[in-house]
């Protein structure tokens, strides 16, 4: 049976891009990497691509009048790679409900918190901030809200006393890293739907 082809969407730094692909080229997510897609040029994410010898592709958003134009420029390389699944890691864009639909069920996010609290961008920030005793990270099917589609996995992490902000994010990262391909094998093996 033919793997599954996979396009990874990011914005930043490109940890959690990174951790996918060497999971890929391991063996240890059972799909072919087949595209890196960022929407700012000067993401460190693409530097960490080089190495894995993978179709980088950048969609600048602020070369497109509209979000329309914006995606409708990201589909290209999809549709041309056969991509059957778009994994957001540190994508820092909220896709159109269109986007989304002509995706439905094949877009997964990982999100660094115990959803439904802390949606958004600051989510170890505001969870530290708020006192919490634990925090975690939501690997979840990408819908048309912010951080709100069904949970495929999600794993705890406890806030210690003597923790920093940067210990805690530290832990949280460490999760992402084991959960993330979990919970992709997961979706590719038709366990979760």
């Amino acid at each position: 049976m033919a793997l599954k082809r996979i396009a990874i969407f990011v914005s930043g730094n490109g940890t959690n891009m990174e951790n996918i692909l060497q999971s890929a080229r391991e063996g240890r997510i059972r799909a072919e990497a087949a595209l890196v897609l960022s929407d700012n040029p000067r993401a460190y994410a693409l530097k960490r691509a080089e190495k894995f010898n993978i179709e980088c592709t950048v969609v600048d958003r602020k070369a497109f009048p509209s979000k329309e134009a914006f995606e409708a420029e990201i589909r290209r390389p999809l549709e041309q790679k056969k991509i059957d699944y778009i994994l957001l890691a540190g994508f820092m864009r909220i896709l159109s409900p269109s986007f989304v639909a002509a995706y439905h069920r094949r877009i997964l996010n990982i999100h660094p918190a115990l959803l439904p609290k802390f949606p958004g961008a600051h989510a170890i920030r505001d969870a530290w901030e708020a006192g919490e005793k634990v925090t975690g990270v939501t690997v979840h099917f990408v819908d048309e809200g912010v951080d709100t589609g069904p949970v495929i996995l999600q794993r705890e992490v406890k806030i210690d006393p003597n923790d920093t902000l940067e210990s805690l994010e530290a832990k949280v990262h460490t999760i992402e890293y084991e959960l993330y391909p979990e919970a992709i094998n997961l979706v590719l093996s038709g366990k979760k739907r």
